[in-house]
């Protein structure tokens, strides 16, 4: 398999044929997690630290649940009860963590940049599960094999991404991912709500909702972020249900099989229906979940091989510590 990277950190870093190597040992954990027996050893004898400094339920879920079945002893930090609720700066918390020789550090963190500046300071392998409005790396890969799966290709789709862009790291990576599949992609929105430079990622920016979902292969909704709101964006969220909302009417203006996506936690009657939300014939969302598993044992494996091979090198070298 194409797969070089030492850390997961972003999309922006990766080319379509490690894209689509992780998407391919995904699509085999899919098989595996399906399965009354559901382990593998890929890694056995490893240890798995997930440090989430952000609330999140699917995300630390899904990546406790991916190292446990991978045979991983996982560690999941409080970072409300840590040392950095005393003080202590982050750096510090890595160098702590790296004497404890970990061989996989998953992290989340409120700050755009924290997580690469994590991984400068550790000798393991770094998991980037959000970094303030930067990257979500493994969400655009699920989001990427739930299409793939869905629509049997990853290239040449129409996807329309409506909500929250400007606030949205879930947004940015897949942007950049299938941008680099060559797929068309819409940005649908308020304009308080559009990036500032959204057109120079290459994609088509549509304020009327009904204009950015038209013939659209795949309609990925957004959730507003109040977290990381500090004015007044919208007019009331009543409003913007009815602008931007996804309904029945909305939706009618895409393509009849085109698939509803959503990276959760969804705000039923602000951003999305709840009828298409549960419509089983439109909406992948709980396949998102579950891709989110298989993605996820797909980049630590990888990532796992290249750093016991970058550990065999350093030992036949003898500089190995």
């Amino acid at each position: 398999m194409t797969f070089r990277a030492r850390h997961l950190l972003g999309i922006e870093p990766l080319s379509p044929p490690e894209i689509t190597s992780i998407l391919d040992l995904a699509d085999s954990y899919v098989d595996l997690n399906r399965r009354t027996i559901k382990h593998s050893d890929a890694l056995s004898g490893m240890t798995q630290i997930n440090m989430f400094f952000e609330n999140s339920t699917r995300t630390q879920s899904s990546f406790e649940l991916a190292g446990k079945r991978l045979g991983a002893d996982v560690m999941n930090m409080s970072m409300q009860t840590s040392s950095v609720k005393k003080g202590e700066t982050l750096i510090d918390t890595a160098l702590t963590l790296n004497a404890m020789r970990p061989d996989l550090l998953v992290v989340r963190h409120p700050s755009s940049g924290a997580v690469n500046l994590l991984a400068e300071k550790v000798n393991c392998a770094v998991l980037n599960a959000g970094d303030g409005r930067h990257e979500h790396p493994t969400q655009a890969l699920l989001d990427a094999l739930t299409i793939r799966r869905a629509k049997d290709r990853l290239h040449r789709l129409t996807v329309a991404i409506c909500g929250d862009i400007a606030h949205s790291r879930v947004a940015r990576s897949n942007l950049i991912l299938l941008g680099k599949m060559e797929n068309r992609i819409r940005l649908v929105g308020p304009a308080t709500l559009m990036p500032a430079g959204a057109a120079e990622f290459g994609c088509e920016i549509y304020e009327d909702m009904r204009e950015g979902l038209k013939d659209a292969d795949v309609v990925m909704m957004l959730r507003l972020q109040k977290e990381r709101m500090d004015g007044g964006f919208i007019p009331s969220e009543r409003e913007y249900y009815h602008r931007w909302g996804l309904d029945a009417d909305k939706l009618a203006h895409a393509k009849p099989d085109a698939i509803v996506m959503h990276p959760g936690p969804m705000n039923r009657g602000v951003e999305i229906d709840g009828t298409i939300a549960d419509d089983i014939n439109r909406s992948v969302i709980q396949d998102q979940v579950e891709m989110g598993v298989a993605v996820r044992m797909a980049a630590m494996d990888l990532l796992a091989r290249n750093l016991r091979a970058e550990r065999g090198r350093a030992l036949a070298e003898g500089t190995y510590v």
